[in-house]
This record gives C-alpha cells, structure tokens and sequence, in this order.
C-alpha cells in the first residue's frame, strides 16, 4: 500500500538539504515510494477464506490491519490491503460473496476497545469502504447463507444482526436490551433455511427459527458459562451440530436440543478456537486449540492431535477440490501447509510477515548481514538472520529457548551480544548464556593482633548468581561493558565473562545504558545516572522538566548525549549537566532513537505517523523521509536504510531511494 507524504510545509520551510552520500542529481520532485518490507517471514494469522469460484484463490487476515491474498492455494502470499491506519485491528472473518466473488466483507474489531467495523469491497480487494449499518460495531462472527447469498448474519459484542440485500443494509435481530445474546463470538446459518440461525455468546449457545423474532438458549449438556467459540452444522445433515467452548467440543444430532461432550481430547487442550468440517468427507472433522490441530475421522467417537502441542490454531482451511490440501492460520508461526490430509505440515510465509521486530543489527564487518530480534513468538522468534540484505531470513534461535529479544549488540571483535527477557545471550554458533553475576561484599571483623583486638575490613565473594530479568540494553563497545535490566545496572570487566552489579542509588529498573569517552549515562523511565570512574561510583543527573517519561537514550559521536520519549527529543552537550528540547522537530511521541556512525546522524521515529528524521548532531538541524511505515528502530546497511517495525517486520529503503532524502528543517 503506498502511502502519501505527510504535509508538513505549515510547520516549516522546505529547502533542499542533502546528507553527505547524496547526489543532486538523485533527488525527486514526489516522495519516494514506500519503504519495501522484506521479512522475516511468518507471525500471527488469524483467518481464511476461498474464492467460490477459485479455491487456490485464497484471502487471509491479519492482526495489524492487513488482509493478504494467495493465488496458489496459500503457498505463496502477497498484501493486499491495509483495512485502516491503525496496527490494532483485528481482521477474524472474511466472506467471499458466492453470488459476486469480486466482493468482499470483512469483519473486524479493535485489540483492547469495544469497537470495530464493517469493511467491503466491490474489486477483489483494489478498494475497500466500511459499511454505515455497522459502524463501530466489534464484528467477531461473519457468515453468508449457503441457501441465498443475499442473506449474512454478524455477530459482535453488543449482539446478532442481519444483511438482507447481500451485505448494504443491517438490522439487528437479537434483542436490543437483551442481557443474554450479546458478546457473540461464534454464528452458524442452517444451510438449507436461512431464517435457522445458531449463536454463540461468551456465556452459551442460542438458536433462533424465524430470523431472529424469537431466541431460545440450547445448552442441554453443556457445562453452564462456557464460551462458544465455533458452531458448525453438517451440509448434508443440518441436525448434527458440532460446537466447541472453553470446557471443550460438543456435538447434538438433536439440531442443538441436547449435547454431549466429545471424549479424546485432553483437558489442557484448553480453547478449541474453530472447528472444521472436512467438505468432502463429513465424518472428519478438524479442532483447531490452543494447543495444537486435532481431528476425527469417524464423527467425533475419537479424536488424535496432528501437531505438536505449541502450535496455536486460529483457523482451518480444507480445499474442497482436494481434501488433502490443509491450511492452518496459526499464532507466532504463521501459515502452516499439509498436502496429506494434516499428516504433516510445513511453513508457507512466503510473501507474509507479521513480526514484531524490537531489535535490528547490522553486521559490522559485513552489512549485508543483518540480525532481527523478535517479540512473543516464543520457539518460532527468537533472532532472525539474513546475509543478503533482507532478500531471505533464517531463523538462528538454537539455545534461546523461547526468548524474547530487547536489544541487539556488537563488539568491536565481532561477536554478537542480546539482551533478552531472561539474561544475556551470545552467538556463539549456538546461543549461550552470559548471565554469572558475582558480586562482593565488604565484611567487618574483629580479630586480636599483639594481643589487642583490632577491627579489620575484608572483601568477601558473594555466591554466583544468574542474571535472569529482562535486560533492554547493552553497551559492549568499550573494555567495560554495560547492561541496563529490570533487576539493576551490571558492569563487566572481563567481556561478559561475568558481571557486578544490581541496583544503584536505589533504582532497580534500567531501560537504557550510553558511553561517551569517560562519561556512562544510565537511565530508567524516570531517572538518569552519571559515572565518569567506568561505572564504580554514579550520581544523579536531572531529567529535562518538559520530559515525563524517558524512552531512548543515546551518545553521537560528537560527544552529546540524546534522550528521547512522549515529549519529544532533548540533547546534553555537557555530560547530562544541562538540556535542550530540539523543538523544532514536526511529532513528539517518539518511539525510535539511534545513531548512524555511518551516516553520522540521528534517527528518529514516532509512534504517531511513518516520519522518519535524520538529525544532525551538530547542526541541529535534519532530513526527513516518509518511510511508509510505523517503524522505532533505523540503521544502515550497504547505503540503504533498513528499519523495523512493530508488526511488520523488517522494512528496507528501496534502492531508487537510497542516498536521497525528500527534505530538511533547521533549528
């Protein structure tokens, strides 16, 4: 999706500035296109749906906005639309109308709001609107009638509604003060009478006969409370009703009158989030939970797990034209693909990345080598490594054990350091562990020379322990090495062979750590500390007064220091003693601050748009792109920039645009 420049001509004048790698003759009269996102591949998928006409013509949504296409049956994907600005959209249903397969809807609702909305479009995609009827609804169902496309039926947290003219014009059909159908997680249409619809709530299943007119609860036999996640009927035979909830999967051959509990599938198969009816075979059936795929082959008498038990299943997709063609949309590992029936399965991200990048290295001795630390993805993050610019990843966890990754480092030497939820880490072909804290202590005694006692002072080793909480950042750059974590500031005078160190005059909760020349400056949120003896004694330096809240720290190499955070960005040309608000800069809310040796600017990011500033440490004054993207962390790799974003991955200048620059501001 491209994305237009911001105006910024109200806030200050455009002249032609240029860094010190560019050329007049590179320089556009519009934006550069938006930066290229390269991977890496995979994250969280959350929904599939098939082209009537096409079934190796497959759509799937996102939880960031995005909704992305295949046309080779999910072995390869593409975007295809960013259904708002925003990175919190959750897109869970998708419908392909079967009477116009041009025409899409798109049920969405809002990560941590009770809101969402509607979206169509009437050109496979080109295009998208939201619908009126249902503006700021939270969409968590959306279904089309096999027996009339005209009709859809929505379920959302405030309840049930219904399109009768193919999705234009919405009625709510649940009782509007109902105290009961609402919070509606799951619907199912009868396939053969449309005005036979099925409902479930975070608080039980429904069922109405005549549209909507009259609801009466069918929960015989389930375990009262339990959120209905999926509700499915056979096509052939609508009595049968399969349904699963918090307590497990449920099946009526009463067309819901009465449940039993399936047996086969393990209490800590917690959440089965959707079921799935093989469209060829009916006695086979797919679960997809929280802790794996499982399936039965003969109607529910028995049940066996297909995958391991850390896969996260969000949906299923079974090819009607062949049944051996499984999909799953999963969280962390994205798209899963089997060609046997779920025997087995392999990754299909080709095209698709949804990660959340927090930490981005480039190899100092090879710059098209660059590292990606990742968040929440447990075994299938960690770091990610590409050696040719971007073009494809591998991912290089071995020894992380699941480890979320704060910070990315590198040695003068080479050797690659990250800081880590649990500790520090180094690559050493494997990861390893570099988390020994040994600390000392002075310990006073009374001993007796020459027959008087005579107070001594000794320094006493405290047992090793391991450094185990969440370190943000390190600095590994000098002969003492710094890393700011949860549990204190540590210092190491032996190359991360073991560390000193804990809380420093009283602060426990360090975020960021900078050296320049003799001068360390260490800082939590609300907090910076000063030492100019390598760390052996600190004191307090004072945050700027307009700044709340701090989120970045950095040294140029002019010797300023720069913090950064809500308020804005503020630089120190003294050591810390003093500051100043570059307020010039046209957002605060900055969520991304690093400097470029290279390039021998500042970069600088917000969390309110896809600006990027390239700050002159000396002259105050920049250069500005439009990334096209909301990224946080930017640095160099072979003259093009590279940044990563909260959700996207791993975003790169395109190679038209590198050494340019759109324009620049003064002080």
């Amino acid at each position: 999706m491209k994305h237009t420049a911001l105006r910024l001509s109200a806030l200050f004048v455009l002249s032609l500035a240029f860094l010190p790698y560019s050329n007049a003759s590179d320089v556009k009269a519009s934006q550069a296109a938006a930066w290229e996102p390269v991977g890496p591949a995979g994250g969280d998928a959350r929904a599939f749906a098939a082209d009537p006409a096409n079934p190796k013509h497959l759509y799937m949504g996102t939880l960031d906005s995005w909704i992305y296409e295949s046309q080779d049956g999910g072995a390869d994907w593409k975007r295809l639309a960013k259904l708002n600005g925003g990175e919190n959209l959750v897109l869970d249903n998708i419908v392909v109308d079967a009477a116009d397969p041009k025409t899409i809807l798109v049920g969405a609702w809002i990560l941590n709001r009770p809101e969402g909305d509607l979206y169509v479009s009437h050109d496979g995609g080109a295009t998208w609107s939201t619908v009126a009827d249902m503006q700021g609804q939270s969409i968590r169902a959306l279904e089309q009638a096999r027996s009339n496309a005209k009709i859809l039926v929505a379920g959302t947290l405030k309840g049930v509604y219904r399109s009768e003219d193919g999705g234009v014009h919405w009625k709510q059909i649940s009782p509007a003060d109902s105290h009961e159908i609402h919070e509606v997680e799951s619907i199912a249409i009868d396939p053969a009478d449309p005005n036979t619809i099925y409902a479930g709530t975070w608080h039980l299943p429904w069922k109405t006969t005549d549209g909507g007119s009259n609801w009466r609860n069918v929960k015989q036999g389930l375990i009262d409370d339990s959120d209905v996640f999926s509700i499915i009927l056979d096509p052939k035979v609508p009595s049968i009703v399969y349904l699963s909830a918090c307590s497990g999967i449920y099946k009526s051959e009463t067309a819901g009158e009465v449940f039993r509990k399936q047996q086969g599938i393990p209490n800590t198969a917690r959440r089965t989030r959707v079921l799935m009816q093989d469209p060829v075979n009916s006695a086979a059936v797919y679960a997809g939970t929280t802790e794996g795929l499982y399936q039965t082959t003969n109607a529910g008498a028995t049940w066996q797990r297909l995958t391991g038990p850390d896969v996260i299943i969000n949906d299923v997709y079974v090819d009607p034209t062949n049944n051996k063609h499984v999909l799953l949309a999963t969280d962390r590992s994205g798209v899963l693909l089997s060609v046997n029936g779920g025997a087995s399965f392999v990754a299909a991200n080709d095209g698709f990345s949804q990660r959340q990048v927090e930490a981005l290295l480039v190899d100092s001795r090879n710059q098209s080598t660059i590292y990606a630390g990742v968040l929440n993805d447990k075994t299938y993050g960690g770091v990610f490594v590409s050696e040719d610019a971007g073009s494809s990843w591998n991912q290089r966890s071995m020894g992380l054990e699941g480890r979320d990754i704060f910070a990315l480092r590198q040695t003068p030497g080479g050797d690659i350091y990250a800081g880590t939820n649990h500790g520090i880490m180094t690559l050493a072909g494997v990861w390893e562990q570099r988390n020994d804290i040994v600390n000392s202590k002075e310990v006073e005694s009374t001993v007796v020379q020459k027959k008087k006692k005579v107070k001594v002072t000794k320094t006493v080793a405290i047992p090793t322990k391991p450094l185990e909480s969440r370190v943000t950042d390190l600095d590994v750059s000098g002969p003492v090495w710094y890393a700011a974590s949860a549990s204190g500031l540590y210092t190491s005078q032996d190359q991360g062979k073991s560390w000193q160190g804990g809380d420093v005059l009283g602060h426990t909760d360090f975020v960021r750590v900078a050296t320049s020349g003799d001068t360390v400056l260490a800082a939590g949120r609300q907090f910076i500390l000063s030492s100019n003896d390598e760390g052996k004694s600190w004191r307090p330096v004072a945050l700027p007064a307009e700044a709340k809240t701090l989120r970045y720290l950095v040294a140029a190499d002019n010797g300023s220091f720069w913090i950064a955070g809500r308020e804005g960005v503020f630089y120190s040309e003294d050591h810390g003693q003093n500051w100043t608000q570059l307020k010039s800069l046209p957002f605060t809310d900055v969520d991304g601050l690093d400097f470029s040796p290279e390039y021998k600017r500042l970069m600088v990011t917000s969390a309110n748009g896809t600006l990027m500033m390239a700050i002159d440490p000396v002259k105050k004054d920049w250069n500005w792109w439009d990334v096209g993207w909301n990224v946080h962390t930017v640095r160099s790799s072979g003259g093009r920039l590279v940044a990563a974003s909260l959700y996207d991955g791993v975003v790169v200048q395109p190679k038209s645009a590198a050494g340019t620059q759109v324009a620049s501001g003064a002080k």
